[in-house]
């Protein structure tokens, strides 16, 4: 059990870990969404998470373990092609968990995901939050309309808004 980390969720109120996101900048991410997801057949959900709750923490839960939870208790998974991707932040944690599909695991390699992960570190460390996440949303993009490119009728299977937890 780590109490410091405890401690950090329990003090820092959620308001102020989500200012870094306002809503103008959670719907430049929503469009930016929806126009990646007319380029491809996958589908990208973007979720934010200030403070979690205290069972969670209890439990030692990573910010990985949030994401695979939250990943299943979205719906990610439940695409036709297996081709959901979820880029979720702990903003207390200061962490970023990309979780895909079996779909598109089995065409990218690991590192492709952790080399976005970095990327979007790096900006949200110079305080560029919102332009982190346009540059991960265009990074997964790239990998998407490479694996998963348009084909006929492209069904929109997820919402694109982003998500504040």
């Amino acid at each position: 059990m780590n109490l410091r980390r405890i401690a950090k969720h329990l003090l820092i109120p959620d308001w102020w870990a989500h200012r870094v996101f306002p809503g103008a900048a959670l719907a430049r991410i929503t469009a930016a969404v929806r126009e990646s997801e007319k380029s491809h057949r996958g589908e990208l959900f973007f979720v934010i998470e200030g403070d979690l709750e205290l069972p969670a923490l209890l439990r030692g839960m990573s910010p990985r373990q949030r994401a695979e939870a939250l990943f299943a208790q979205l719906g990610v998974w439940d695409t036709e092609e297996n081709s959901g991707v979820l880029i979720y932040v702990q903003l207390i944690d200061r962490a970023i968990e990309i979780v895909a599909d079996r779909g598109i695991n089995a065409k990218v390699a690991k590192d492709r995901w952790e080399d976005t992960s970095a990327g979007m570190q790096a900006e949200f460390r110079a305080g560029r939050y919102e332009q982190g996440v346009l540059e991960g949303i265009g990074s997964i993009t790239t990998l998407l309309k490479a694996h998963f490119p348009p084909i006929g009728k492209n069904p929109d299977e997820l919402p694109d808004t982003a998500v504040r937890l």
